[in-house]
């Protein structure tokens, strides 16, 4: 069993609902990530979504993407991301999934990924940009490794599509409730709750849900659907703010996320 397997299985004999934070790593510096983390966890965090920036984040926002960019500029790369990961295991052991797109996996080579990411403390993956119907031999280097694959379905998802997330997903299923990309939305899409009932009648994983998600209100909305809520553009947009306090900033703001979710 994975800390992620581990982590959703306590708060749901609780019947408490999971929080997922997104950040980026090196953003606004990798010197940064480790004490942002660590006030997402403190702020009510359960599961970081640490993210790997790149060049062409297809499926991500104007918020997410200026991350991407202040990270790369300051030096921040793949090999850096599972520095960061190794340095947040000696203060915390909150389950981390490392959130990609494919180029810098394969840049890499994901067998050596694959080993090098649970070597610093990563507990699973989630490959953007891999077509689940592409995923059978990707998945062989990271399940060698014990490591979650977490998949990716959209309310356009044909039924194969869904049938495939669940089949090919472990740890939990990221349902994006929205078409379009990350970003701050002022409602929670009507299609989400369809979408929730569409994977639930084929996959007994936590549902993660995610995309537009930004205020507590919101959050709580979405903790009636699914068994997670996922978090990113919200999160980013505070450390895009900078300034003095950031920890404290950030983590008040996962704490009232978290309120939102009671």
């Amino acid at each position: 069993m994975t800390s992620i397997t581990a982590r959703l299985n306590d708060l749901r004999a609780q019947k408490r609902k999971a929080l997922v934070a997104y950040v980026t790593a090196g953003d606004p510096h990798p010197d940064r990530t480790v004490e942002l983390v660590l006030a997402l966890e403190r702020g009510g965090a359960d599961i970081i979504e640490l993210g790997v920036p790149f060049s062409d984040p297809i499926a991500d926002g104007p918020t997410i993407q200026r991350g991407a960019e202040r990270a790369l500029a300051a030096g921040t790369t793949m090999r850096g991301v599972l520095r960061i990961a190794s340095e947040i295991r000696t203060h915390s052991d909150v389950p981390l999934v490392l959130f990609t797109y494919l180029n810098p996996v394969l840049k890499y080579g994901l067998p050596a990924l694959a080993k090098d990411a649970k070597a610093s403390g990563i507990d699973g993956v989630l490959l953007t940009d891999l077509s689940v119907e592409e995923a059978d031999r990707h998945l062989e280097a990271l399940r060698a490794h014990d490591l979650d694959t977490v998949f990716l379905a959209a309310p356009t998802s044909s039924d194969r599509r869904l049938e495939l997330v669940a089949k090919y997903s472990t740890g939990f299923v990221y349902l994006v409730s929205r078409a379009g990309v990350t970003g701050e939305r002022d409602t929670l899409s009507g299609s989400a709750a369809p979408l929730v009932q569409r994977m639930r009648e084929l996959t007994g994983l936590p549902l993660a849900l995610g995309f537009g998600i930004s205020t507590p209100q919101q959050a709580g909305e979405a903790a009636k659907l699914a068994d997670a809520v996922v978090v990113g553009s919200a999160l980013v947009r505070v450390v895009e703010q900078g300034g003095d306090g950031l920890e404290e900033r950030l983590e008040a703001f996962t704490r009232g996320l978290k309120e939102g979710m009671k």
